[in-house]
């Protein structure tokens, strides 16, 4: 209501009293002059809620006038016939002026008290960022910086060999300052709602298989099964967004499950309704955590450095953003389980070149 004029809640404050009254006069005859009162000053209450002080003040005033004029007897004028109506009347002014004042007080106490929260969070969110990106940014840097001079030093002990290695460090820490960039750049479109599916017809068995060429060459250690339904039809989605959605969740399951473990992906279609699952037999999430790991920028407590927490939030938010649901589970025999229902368009029209897939990795 602060963005509405002073003189607009006014005429709101004055409108709202007399259309209390008049369904009240209506029902005075039942319900008595005195429950009137009542009814005045809950009506009182509520536009302190929302209303500036100065209109509440006027809406208190005003429905003292009204309960006298209009139905203490005698009506229709503001003489009061009796000692007890007098002492009620002058209560009922004097409740309403304290009503309005001390609801608009606790207003302002709970709005300085928000603004002191997110005061506290964004403090807290910009150490998070600084603590998150000072070791990911900072390491692909300084390994860029430092291949670099040694290329550029024309050092005579360096071979063929040795120069080809140093090329090979550049280009893994280009990519990884790359993706974290990436990541930066998807949470804050995802913050700002900027994220609008560019949906198209998609054949999910090449996109799981792009996601998984993607993060194989990041030469993990891990094996990668896929399992696709081979009755899946075509599904029109972003094809780009739910990409990156596995990518984030294979990529995560590589980084923390060790060298001899494996990673699943399953896909599979109930009528409309796109399901993809992506499980690993690794130590999975502490149980007290699972409910904060698509948090941004949360990182699992006791976890090895590396990473800044946005992997898995971009996943929440891409999912949300194709109309989808993501949940995650500790899998009984060890391992997490991420499980995505995504409703969409389908159609069963396949290109020839597409039938017969193998679907075994």
């Amino acid at each position: 209501m602060n963005r509405i004029s002073k003189a607009k809640q006014l005429m709101i404050s004055i409108g709202f009293v007399c259309l209390v009254s008049i369904v009240c006069y209506g029902l005075s005859a039942v319900i008595g002059y005195r429950v009137v009162a009542f009814i005045l000053l809950f009506s009182v209450s509520l536009l302190a809620i929302t209303l500036d002080i100065f209109p509440v003040l006027a809406a208190a005033v005003l429905s003292a006038f009204i309960w006298d004029y209009f139905f203490i007897p005698p009506h229709f004028t503001l003489q009061v016939s009796s000692a007890e109506d007098v002492i009620l009347l002058l209560m009922y002014f004097v409740i309403a002026l304290v009503n309005a004042v001390l609801t608009y007080k606790i207003r302002q106490i709970e709005k300085l008290a928000r603004q002191r929260e997110e005061k506290a969070a964004t403090v807290k969110l910009y150490n998070t960022l600084l603590n998150s990106l000072s070791h990911e940014l900072r390491t692909p840097l300084s390994t860029i910086i430092a291949a670099t001079d040694n290329l550029q030093a024309g050092n005579a002990k360096l071979n063929a060999v040795h120069k080809s290695e140093l090329i090979s460090e550049i280009a893994k820490a280009s990519f990884r300052l790359n993706q974290q960039v990436d990541n930066l750049l998807n949470m804050s479109r995802i913050e700002a709602g900027f994220i609008q599916p560019k949906k198209d017809w998609c054949d999910i068995s090449e996109i799981i298989y792009d996601a998984v060429k993607r993060v194989e060459e990041n030469h993990i250690a891990q094996q990668i099964h896929i399992t696709i339904h081979p009755g899946i039809p075509l599904f029109r989605l972003d094809k780009g967004m739910l990409e990156q959605i596995l990518y984030n969740l294979l990529n995560n399951a590589a980084m923390y499950t060790g060298a001899d473990c494996s990673i699943w992906i399953r896909a599979t279609a109930y009528a409309d309704v796109l399901e993809l699952v992506v499980e690993d037999n690794g130590p999975g999430f502490p149980e007290n955590e699972i409910g904060y790991v698509f948090e941004k920028f949360y990182r699992l407590k006791h976890s090895a450095a590396g990473g800044t927490g946005l992997g898995l939030s971009i996943v929440k938010g891409f999912v949300e953003a194709l109309n989808g649901t993501i949940t995650l589970e500790n899998v009984k025999t060890g391992g997490a389980k991420f499980t995505i229902s995504i409703k969409g368009e389908t159609s069963h029209l396949k290109f020839q070149n597409e039938q017969g897939r193998n679907l075994s990795h």
